[in-house]
């Protein structure tokens, strides 16, 4: 059963055959991986003369599932009916090994999580080869197998050299690494042979449309006094350091962290004493900037600001933090707000995710566990509440929203930072997204500055009022306005805007969406 595929799929798997079924692919989250992969599973099927077993690793349980189901999809849609008439997935075909399961090894698909891979799937796959069978490895995210113990499913292809015309293999990931983590995984995977990135994908038309918002914050008063003496305590201890280690002052920001921890354990004790406290102070400071107050307050007024339908994921890095906003907006919307993180236990992080894919919970609050493997399509609203400079965790978290699905108009990413300090401002500095909104917060109002909305905001009450509309209406109007104010709706064409009038369910989403034609005008 041939697929229609898009465009860049058809592409990746050419340039991959033709590089003798040998590479890795670079590819945007949502923009259709994984069917890549089994479609180039049953293609090479087609052209080798051995049974083909598959063999697809991955880093999560979580992500491991999602394969399965997804493979079971393609399957089910690939078999020619049976001597029954129906149609659907061979029973043993499907085999999973970690995160609890202990499937047989020798079903033609296989899929494993990294910490049960690591010692027995190259012994297998050497068998395999060895018994005249053909070999499919597909390394998902595979930035993690550079490293490490996680090497060790790369130990049978020293062995291969006389059946290396029936191994083949595919690395996945949004995000390569480069350096000697590229160099390693090109000698075990191939070069890399696509690369697609979010500039692509939106324009081929592969993921939703996507605006994202730089919201500005600020620290309390007693929060920037703590930040500016931790700041200056820094500058004079690193001064010091830099005047006995002047390497240091030359070196780049990731080897001068290296060079710190380094000298933690110099001989010389009050180098190591500096040492010590500069990366004291360096963890106390970013805490600081992490768990700065205005985060919560910012992200319980800008969720009541969003359209309640809205399905929403919030990155938190602190699960401290996390716990203290599932309790604010618990209260607000009870029952429909989880929290997903490594103190809640595996089987309660099961449960809130099956409530959030199938829509009983609306507000899931993570840290970091759902960066990889979380396939909740019809999420269209992400909010970093506090997050990492790590270049690679930012494209997956957004990865997380932009997936296409129907109905799903677009989706919106909100990005907190405090202003005036360390932390970046821009979360993805490509500037790929549609449209990009600076945005202040206020904590002590709990109002948000949006100065190109609000200076159209303005003049449309100013136009209203000065035709004398009654005090009611123009309450009404000014409500619709703080909603807009942190959403993109008032740059939407006028066609939009007005079919989302005729689609209104009820009065006040009505006059939501006629405010925002009022200011589109």
């Amino acid at each position: 059963m041939e697929r229609e595929l898009y465009l860049w799929q058809e592409e990746c798997l050419n340039r991959w055959l033709a590089n003798k079924g040998r590479g890795m692919v670079q590819a945007v989250t949502g923009s259709g991986k994984t069917l890549m992969a089994l479609e180039g599973a049953r293609r090479l099927e087609k052209i080798t003369d051995r049974e083909l077993m598959v063999r697809i690793v991955v880093p999560t349980g979580a992500l491991m599932l999602q394969w399965q189901k997804k493979l079971r999809e393609f399957l089910s849609q690939s078999e020619e009916k049976g001597a029954d008439g129906q149609s659907g997935t061979a029973p043993g075909q499907i085999g999973l090994r970690g995160g609890g399961h202990k499937g047989t090894c020798r079903c033609k698909y296989m899929i494993y999580v990294i910490n049960s891979a690591r010692y027995e799937l190259a012994r297998q796959i050497l068998e395999e080869l060895q018994r005249g069978k053909a070999v499919f490895l597909i390394a998902d995210e595979c930035h993690h197998y550079e490293s490490g113990e996680n090497r060790l499913i790369f130990e049978f292809l020293p062995y291969i050299e006389p059946y290396k015309d029936y191994f083949f293999s595919m690395g996945l990931s949004a995000t390569l690494p480069g350096g000697q983590a590229w160099i390693y995984l090109s000698s075990v995977l191939g070069k890399r042979i696509y690369s697609y990135g979010f500039h692509e994908a939106s324009a081929m038309d592969t993921i939703c449309s996507y605006d994202v918002y730089h919201i500005k914050l600020s620290f309390q008063r007693e929060e920037r006094d703590q930040y500016e003496d931790i700041s200056s305590r820094m500058t004079a201890v690193y001064r010091n350091l830099v005047r006995n280690n002047p390497s240091l002052k030359k070196a780049g920001i990731k080897q001068r962290y290296e060079l710190l921890r380094a000298l933690v354990s110099d001989k010389d004790k009050k180098t190591a004493r500096e040492a010590a406290l500069y990366m004291n102070l360096t963890y106390k400071r970013k805490s600081l900037v992490c768990l700065a107050s205005a985060r919560i307050l910012c992200a319980c007024d800008l969720i009541d600001r969003l359209a309640p339908g809205k399905k929403i994921i919030i990155f938190g890095e602190r699960i401290s933090q996390a716990e203290e906003l599932y309790q604010a907006l618990d209260s607000r919307y009870p029952g429909r707000v989880g929290r997903y993180h490594s103190k809640m236990g595996e089987q309660a992080n099961r449960n809130i995710m099956e409530r959030f894919q199938a829509g009983g919970v609306r507000i899931l609050i993570a840290c970091k566990a759902v960066d990889e493997g979380v396939d909740v399509s019809d999420v269209s609203v992400g909010i970093i509440l506090s997050g990492t400079s790590a270049q690679r965790q930012r494209v997956q978290r957004l990865g997380r929203i932009i997936r296409k699905t129907a109905g799903k108009t677009g989706a919106a990413l909100y990005y907190l930072h405090i202003g005036e300090t360390m932390e970046d401002t821009c979360f993805l500095p490509e500037g790929t997204q549609d449209h990009l909104f600076e945005i202040e917060y206020f904590s002590e109002q709990r109002e948000f500055y949006n100065p190109p909305y609000d200076r159209r905001a303005r003049q449309l009450l100013e136009d209203v009022k000065d035709a004398g509309m009654p005090e009611e209406n123009v309450e009404e109007i000014i409500r619709c306005l703080r909603l807009g104010c942190v959403r993109s709706d008032w740059t939407r064409s006028a066609c939009f805007l007005e079919e989302q009038i005729q689609k209104a369910c009820n009065r006040k989403d009505r006059n939501y969406w006629v405010c925002m034609k009022m200011l589109h005008r």
